[in-house]
Parts: structure tokens; sequence; C-alpha cells
């Protein structure tokens, strides 16, 4: 507490965590952010920054304890979970414990989980050397890497061969997982866990790019499944928290459901989701802030779940065929309307226009809202 204000301590100071900055700030709190990233633009939003790399602990404890630190959030990043849940454990925060952390940046051990508790999900295996890749079509990715960097579709052996260094280049370890490809339709559960409930708030349809590469460009809410999937979806969910220990946090739960209906869990990660999800497409559809809530959690401040709203919103990305931009209309107005909550597009005439093969690529968005 510095002032009289209760201090909180917000991992990652990116374009992904300034909606969680903002947020902290309009609740009163005095704002810390660290990032490695000595440009991070949280900084100029925060009241107090600080340059810390990802994994220096010490670092990070001289940081809580100068600001006297009341709680810890992050955002749409699964990055500094373990060294988090480190400083929870020291500092009795309120967070995940570290083991969860652990199992939920490892997408190996992720499935080791899945596996002991019948949670469904797509076959993988641990591969060092792209002969020992088979049965395909699969899925190759890092264990320890997020917004679809690294992740490809491999047909055959001939495109094992041409993504296996790609996948290297994202990953600290010696292996990267390997996982049969799953027909159906994706979509992220977002999800609150407190006091040994899980609720799920809503459930977002994805729309991602062809293959081979599988990145989100689109996200709509609510998801419109029948009240039979969107049960079986919350008593999976209920599954999975259980199996985790998913406690004292939010989640953010990627799955497929194929055309039989069957669900599969992808990943889970006990964090607010990215790409507008949690900042602002929830609160659009259904009235409730999952920035603040979590905040609330941190702080082990009392909270209610009121009845949510049922509106229709989505972030839809950018995907233009690549080449250079040579015009566009006036953009301005054409996203001049009242359904238009936020727009951006950052490419200029004369640009080329890159093809998305992981999140870092995409070059702009817009949020439309609805009552439909």
């Amino acid at each position: 507490m510095i002032n009289g204000a209760k201090s909180i301590l917000v991992f990652g100071g990116s374009d992904y965590q300034l909606s969680l900055i903002n947020e902290c700030k309009a609740m009163g709190l005095y704002t810390v952010v660290i990032d490695p990233n000595s440009e991070a633009i949280g900084k100029h939003f925060a009241d107090a920054f600080e340059i810390v790399d990802g994994q220096d602990f010490l670092s990070t404890c001289k940081v809580v304890e100068k600001y006297k630190i009341d709680g810890i959030v992050t955002a749409a990043t699964d990055k500094p979970l373990v060294m988090m849940a480190k400083i929870a454990e020291k500092y009795k925060f309120n967070f995940i414990s570290l083991e969860t952390a652990i199992l939920s940046t490892d997408k190996y051990l992720m499935k080791k989980v899945f596996n002991q508790n019948n949670i469904p999900c797509a076959k993988g295996e641990l591969i060092e050397k792209v002969e020992d890749l088979s049965n395909f079509p699969i899925i190759i990715k890092p264990r320890d890497a997020s917004g679809s960097r690294g992740v490809f579709y491999c047909l055959n052996k001939e495109d094992a061969k041409n993504f296996f260094t790609q996948v290297k280049k994202y990953t600290l370890k010696n292996s990267i997982l390997a996982e049969n490809y799953l027909e159906g339709k994706e979509y992220s559960i977002e999800a609150i866990h407190f006091n040994n409930i899980s609720k799920v708030v809503q459930i977002t349809e994805k729309f991602v790019t062809e293959l081979p590469y599988n990145v989100e460009i689109g996200h709509i809410q609510p998801a419109g499944l029948e009240d039979e999937i969107v049960k079986k979806i919350e008593n999976l969910t209920s599954i999975v928290a259980k199996s985790f220990n998913f406690s004292n946090c939010v989640s953010h739960n990627e799955i497929k459901i194929n055309d039989k209906g069957e669900i599969f869990f992808i990943e889970v990660s006990p964090r607010l989701g990215g790409d507008f999800i949690s900042s602002t497409l929830v609160e659009i559809s259904t009235g409730l802030s999952m920035e603040r809530v979590l905040i609330d959690i941190s702080l082990n401040n009392p909270f209610k779940i009121k009845e949510l709203k049922n509106n229709s919103c989505g972030v839809f990305y950018f995907n233009l065929k690549p080449g250079i931009l040579k015009k566009h209309s006036n953009l301005k107005k054409t996203f001049s309307k009242p359904c238009v909550v936020d727009w951006k597009f950052n490419l200029n005439i004369g640009d080329k226009i890159p093809v998305i093969t992981n999140s870092l690529d995409r070059y702009g968005y817009f949020i439309i809202k609805e009552k439909t």
C-alpha cells in the first residue's frame, strides 16, 4: 500500500496488458508495471515502471518490496506465470500454485494431465528429430510458446521437414510436441475460479487462417452453441479446473468441437485471454469485467457475479491478400458507424502486406457490437 492506496504489480507492459493496466488505474490502485522492454507502452500509463527481465526473481522481489505490493496480475500471456507463482508463494499473494503454473505453461505436461483425468484431447508425443514424425496429418508446436508462434499443420513428411526448424526457433526445449490433427470448429471458454467454484462466463467462437498456419483472425461472442453442448462444456471446464487446481484465477481454455458434437481440449491457461476477448468482448456481451474480477481476486476483495447480459460482439483482424498495399478507401469514414467500438489499421500505402503466420504478423482489427 502506498499513500493510502493498495498497490498492484502488473507483469507485462505491452499492448496486451494495456487494458488491464488502465483498469487497475480506474479502480484507484497504485499501479506498478514491470517489463524487460524499456520502451513498453505500459510505462506511459502506470504510476511506476521498472525494467525487469522475465526470469529475474531477485529483481522482481525488490520491486514487490519497494512498492509494498498487495497483489499481482497479468493478461494475455503465459510467459510470466511461473515467475508470478514463485513471487506469490514467497509473499502470500492470491494466485495459482507453482505446480499449476508449470503444468499450464508446458503443453506436454498439460497433455499428461488431460490423459490422467480422462479429459478428451488430441494424442501427442514429444519429438526431438524430424525423422521421428509420423501418423500424418499432424500439428507440430513448441511446448513453451503462445500466440500461435511456431504452430504448423503438416500433411506429410515434406511439410514436417519444411516446418520443423521453424518450430525449434520458438522453444528453449530440446523437444517439440507433435499432435494428431483434430477436425472441428474452434472455440474458447472464458471462466472464473474462486471458492472452489468454476463459473463459465462466456464461450467464444473462433476464426483462423487457412492451413498450414492456424492463427486466430476473428472472435465472436456468444458462440451460439446448443444448450446441450454448453452444459457439456461447463462440466468439462469444472473437471479441468480440478485437474489443474485452478483457484483464485480466471482462465482461457481452447477447444475444438467436431461434427459429431464431440469436445476436445487443445490448451488451457489460468489467465485472461488475449485478442480483446477478456478485456473487451466479454464485458460487451455479458456486462461483466473479467479484468476487474481478476484484480479483486488478486487483492482478496469481495465480489459478486450478477446476472449476465446476452449481447453480441466480435473482433475481426484484417487478412488481406499478400502483396503491396496500393490504395484503400477512407477507413475513418468506413468505420465511423455506431456499431464499431474500436478499429486500427497499421499499414500505409506502399507497405508490404505480410502473410499472417503468427499473431505478431497481424496488422489491424475492428470490433463490432450488436444486439444479435
